[in-house]
């Protein structure tokens, strides 16, 4: 029954599916990144359930909401289990988090802690480092932002490899944590894991894998080196349900090894009149849905489930890669590891025969496919790495391979040959950009709306404030602004997205 005060209930859910009808697919194999379908209509039903079954559950507090702490229990003992967490010494523990970036932050504040306790500082007195490939996901960059860390990156070869030596070399007592990821997101390259923790533990400095794509599907993935807690010196390892675990945002694991270090993690607190404060996480009071989804569906596949769609997603990253490398002008960067690509230009062939990764991702998306642009970025050794189009491949990419190999086929051909956008004409005229002098929200807008972002055709809800059907030229600009420019324009269009009008 409706209240009554506003709307009524039919009015209200029309409108929000009007909404999503202008939102990407999120099922049907359609988006080849952020989501992750599973093809199985029965586990998406089980996760609803699950989810309104604890609709009002506050998962700030387990004592009072015990289901909380059973699923978060029961959930932890199947990732532990899965990545080797009862092999070797030390117990490794963990918590369930709300995303993959959560259990970075929290990761990487963990690190600084206990490196601040050992040398009996406060935070903020010092800052150590945290060393990882320039490939480490962005959430990494973020989280030595807010704990006042210094990021030390390490330049990767341009098929995204690291190499060990590298990341030895830059060892010393005032790194906190190194990270390594399994596999990277921008390239799907395999970090070498062994050989960084072998590093590592020679110096006593914690290593971070970041599974979070990686860890609910290389364990079925054939061929690979020990990358888990089989492998000494691994200290903590993340990994995300909302991704190969197929659980509805957001949901993740960070496990630890050792109790001790595990609590450095907490936030606790008796010093206020209000009742007594203790978070794993950074978030206070948080759903329990996607918690209850993630545990429902990992009781619902097992690992023999998780096993079979991991098959199915490399048979599919398999058809794809050969299917990529057959289209003239086009290459996949590397030898990715798990169901992730990355295609670049193929640079050997003259230019009237390349075919530009961005430009075939917009003629893609004309087509129907929704791909994901990766600027082209430089590295601290002064190295390049090239402009990519990411494909995430799901277990439903197998049932559209039929449609969409043609697609892509057809795409590059429609764009073989088309340079890689010249943002040199939107630049002309303009003051010099060198991100010395900061952006007000006013000016930032007033070159966006220069260059034709922001101002695009209506969709629904976006009341004018829309992305221009073409992305090629927005990561073009990306690539030759200076990073704070392109970051403060970035941050302009998403703030302007959703402001009330």
């Amino acid at each position: 029954m409706t209240p009554g005060f506003g709307k009524r209930a039919d009015e209200i859910l029309a409108r929000l599916d009007e909404l999503r009808a202008a939102d990407a697919p999120t099922h049907g194999g359609h988006v080849l990144s952020y989501v992750y379908d599973s093809g199985l209509a029965e586990l998406d039903e089980l996760a609803a359930r699950a989810v309104r079954a604890v609709q009002p559950v506050n998962g700030l507090d387990p004592t009072t909401f015990t289901s909380v702490a059973t699923l978060e229990r029961e959930l932890l003992g199947f990732v532990r289990d899965l990545l080797s967490g009862t092999d070797g010494d030390g117990d490794v523990v963990g918590t369930v988090t709300t995303g993959g970036t959560e259990s970075c932050l929290l990761a990487v504040k963990t690190a600084r802690d206990v490196w601040l306790a050992a040398r009996g500082l406060d935070p903020g007195s010092a800052r150590p480092r945290l060393v990882a490939p320039t490939t480490v996901h962005a959430a990494f960059q973020k989280a030595a932002h807010y704990f006042g860390l210094e990021l030390d990156l390490v330049s990767v070869g341009e098929d995204g490899t690291v190499a060990a030596d590298a990341i030895a070399e830059r060892l010393a007592e005032d790194v906190a944590l190194v990270v390594v990821s399994v596999p990277s997101y921008p390239f799907a390259a395999l970090d070498p894991v062994g050989e960084v923790a072998a590093a590592c533990a020679r110096h006593g400095i914690p290593l971070h894998v970041d599974a979070c794509i990686g860890g609910l599907v290389l364990p079925f993935w054939p061929g690979l080196p020990a990358w888990d807690f089989s492998v000494p010196g691994v200290t903590s390892i993340s990994a995300d349900l909302h991704k190969f675990g197929y659980a509805p945002k957001g949901v993740s694991v960070l496990l630890q090894r050792g109790r001790d270090r595990q609590r450095m993690q907490y936030f606790a607190t008796t010093r206020w009149p209000g009742y007594p404060v203790v978070n794993s996480t950074i978030l206070g009071s948080k759903s329990a849905g996607p918690l209850a989804a993630a545990w429902a569906i990992t009781e619902a596949l097992g690992r023999d489930g998780f096993a079979e769609l991991a098959a199915s997603c490399l048979r599919s990253t398999s058809a794809l890669r050969a299917a990529v490398e057959g289209i003239e002008g086009l290459r996949v960067l590397g030898d990715p590891v798990g169901p992730l690509l990355a295609v670049a230009a193929d640079s050997s062939l003259e230019q009237s025969r390349q075919v530009d990764p961005h430009h075939w991702a917009d003629a893609a998306r004309a087509l129907g496919w929704v791909l994901q642009l990766q600027p082209a970025v430089r590295q601290p050794d002064g190295t390049v790495l090239p402009p990519t189009t990411h494909l995430t491949v799901t277990p439903v990419t197998e049932g559209v391979l039929g449609d969409l190999l043609p697609a892509l086929a057809a795409a590059a051909d429609a764009v073989r040959g088309v340079a890689h956008f010249d943002p040199a004409p939107l630049l002309s005229g303009l003051p010099p950009l060198d991100g010395a002098t900061p952006l007000d929200s006013d000016t930032a807008w007033a070159l966006l709306q220069g260059f034709g972002i922001g101002s695009g055709s209506s969709d629904a809800g976006s009341d004018g404030r829309a992305l221009p059907d073409q992305l090629a030229p927005l990561l073009a600009l990306i690539e030759v602004l200076p990073a704070p420019i392109a970051e403060r324009l970035l941050t302009e269009l998403l703030a302007r997205l959703v402001e009330p009008v």
